[in-house]
């Protein structure tokens, strides 16, 4: 998955999280390179600047659970 998120997340910020994302999408071509999945995000504004924070589950929630 290839995401637009580097203005919002340093990638050591990332590193054993768990975030919510949609797999089974077409692959897109970005970069030169197929993205096959989307990561979901809730965007708003605060001060007049564009935040961004991705959907992430509890640690204890394993990989492949269903979310309703």
């Amino acid at each position: 998955i290839l995401s637009g998120i580097h203005e919002y997340y340093e990638p050591e910020e990332l590193v054993g999280k768990t975030c919510i994302a949609i797999t089974n999408l077409p692959p897109r071509a970005m970069m030169g390179i197929d993205s096959c999945g989307m990561l979901i995000s809730a965007v708003h504004h605060e001060e007049g600047a564009e935040k961004l924070h991705l959907l992430m589950v509890d640690p204890h929630i394993p990989a492949g659970a269903k979310l309703y």
